[in-house]
């Protein structure tokens, strides 16, 4: 065996290594009563606090980062519906224009 293949087998073992105490410390962590209890505190002391936050921005007239991506919402439906009716009107103002033309070729006196 040559020392790069030495080398290499060294480092694929010592990796295959790192992840078995990973695996094993992730389980340790995710079975402890108490982290999980932690974690569960913390997770919902945010969302209270994320929650307070929103209504205090609410109470000066400041929108939140929700009450503008719900406007941008509407905003942009409406400019959808908007762009429909302008496309409809010119269906429309093209046939009048046809129906005009057609009405002063009927209408000319012949000859």
């Amino acid at each position: 065996m040559s020392e790069g293949e030495s080398t290499e087998g060294g480092k694929e073992r010592s990796a295959s290594r790192s992840e078995d105490t990973l695996g094993e410390l992730a389980d340790f962590l995710l079975d402890n009563p108490w982290l999980n209890q932690a974690l569960q505190l913390a997770l919902g002391a945010r969302e209270r606090a994320s929650q307070a936050g929103a209504q205090a921005m609410r109470n000066v007239g400041v929108p939140t980062a929700g009450d503008v991506d719900r406007l941008a919402r509407r905003v942009r439906a409406f400019s959808e519906r908007l762009e429909s009716v302008e496309d409809k009107l010119d269906v429309l103002s093209h046939e009048m224009a046809e129906l005009r033309r057609v009405l002063r070729t009927a209408t000319r006196p012949p000859g």
